[in-house]
């Protein structure tokens, strides 16, 4: 019996630089529950930083391009350059069946089928929190590119597909929404025993969408004697958000403890009565299933796509008005019970995600996109 030969998938992780949060969590997760399947074989275009990482993870060979995944300073034009351009001539280099892209960008043509994961529109919904607006335009003007020659299109939630629909026009029939998935943090769950703290954590990057400002300023509206202290991880560098709080004079009740280690997320996550996430706007909300999946209850902005995520389960903010979420942080200090019916309910829908069932929708992605171009 003849055996046909399983397409070879060449996975651009050129964006790559450990440091990117959410959308590395996506590949790891995916790439790492794809490991032992017999339908595809995978290399991965590896940054710089991919390839020295030596990711025991990623289910095939890597291949470094000598590009760096560090898309700011003088490199962001070298790194754009390589995915419009660089990643199609690997793909004939290393005779790849298909390309995927987990991160946004990818090829302005290629002569393979090409299967985008474009996981939100930031840069057309939310322009004015871009770190750089001198790269706004380049950026809509990529992403434009990219989807012109997209065979096929992966995003992670309802509300992202209409973004997608609003301004990108990709045809809705090649668009497929496959949701994410939480990760299991055993460590975390294990610590997390007993009464939690009086503590609210909040973590995430400093881009303006976040609002963590607002939570911030919503703290003195928490009466004094029941106000929880607020713990905001993830920045590098000078935090942005110290003026914020020497503005609101609470500096006795913030601590901005920027980039943390794994055991010391782990540790905020076992001992927070709450994981507050004021976005005005996402693609997803991978931190409340994390949360969720170890019974911690989450604090959410009412936005749609957190409504995708959360459910039942989140209690719900206006992130637009400080009261609310004042009002929001007050009932998770002062109301055990409602908190426990959290947890219990967070558990139920975290449950309702798991990373297999990405894995296995992906590849029928995959071979729908195989299919059009035979």
């Amino acid at each position: 019996m003849t055996t046909s030969k399983r397409p070879h998938v060449l996975v651009d992780m050129l964006f790559w630089t450990g440091t990117k949060g959410g959308i590395e969590t996506y590949a790891r997760e995916l790439y790492s529950a794809l490991r032992g399947t017999d339908r595809f074989t995978f290399t991965a275009l590896a940054s710089t930083e991919f390839a020295a990482s030596s990711p025991d993870w990623f289910p095939g060979p890597v291949v470094d391009s000598g590009v760096s995944g560090n898309i700011a300073g003088l490199n962001r034009f070298r790194w754009s350059w390589a995915e419009l351009q660089g990643v199609s001539r690997w793909a004939d280099r290393l005779r790849a069946d298909l390309i995927h892209c987990p991160s946004l960008l990818g090829p302005r043509s290629s002569r393979v089928p090409t299967v985008v994961s474009m996981h939100d529109l930031l840069y057309w919904t939310n322009p004015e929190h871009m770190p750089s607006q001198l790269f706004v335009k380049p950026a809509q003007w990529m992403e434009s590119m990219v989807a012109k020659n997209a065979t096929r299109m992966i995003t992670i939630s309802q509300s992202s597909a209409r973004d997608i629909d609003t301004y990108l026009r990709f045809p809705r029939e090649r668009l497929d929404v496959i949701p994410l998935a939480g990760s299991v943090r055993e460590s975390a769950g294990r610590l997390r025993t007993g009464t939690p703290e009086n503590m609210i954590l909040a973590t995430g990057n400093r881009l303006g969408h976040k609002n963590w400002a607002s939570l911030i300023r919503a703290l003195p509206l928490v009466p004094e004697d029941v106000r929880p202290r607020l713990v905001v991880t993830g920045s590098k560098g000078d935090d942005p958000l110290i003026p914020v709080v020497e503005e609101v004079e609470m500096q006795d009740w913030v601590d901005l403890r920027g980039w943390v280690t794994t055991e010391e997320m782990d540790r905020l996550l076992a001992s927070a009565a709450a994981l507050a996430i004021p976005s005005f706007h996402d693609g997803f909300c991978l931190p409340a299933l994390d949360a969720m999946l170890i019974g911690l209850p989450v604090l959410l902005s009412d936005i749609p796509v957190y409504r995708e995520v959360g459910g039942d389960a989140a209690l719900y903010v206006d992130p637009h008005s400080l009261e609310s979420i004042a009002a929001g942080m007050t009932v998770v200090a002062t109301d055990p019970g409602r908190m426990r019916r959290a947890a219990e309910l967070g558990r139920e829908q975290a449950a309702r995600f798991s990373w297999a069932t990405t894995a296995d929708r992906t590849l029928d992605v995959f071979d729908k996109a195989l299919a059009r171009a035979a």
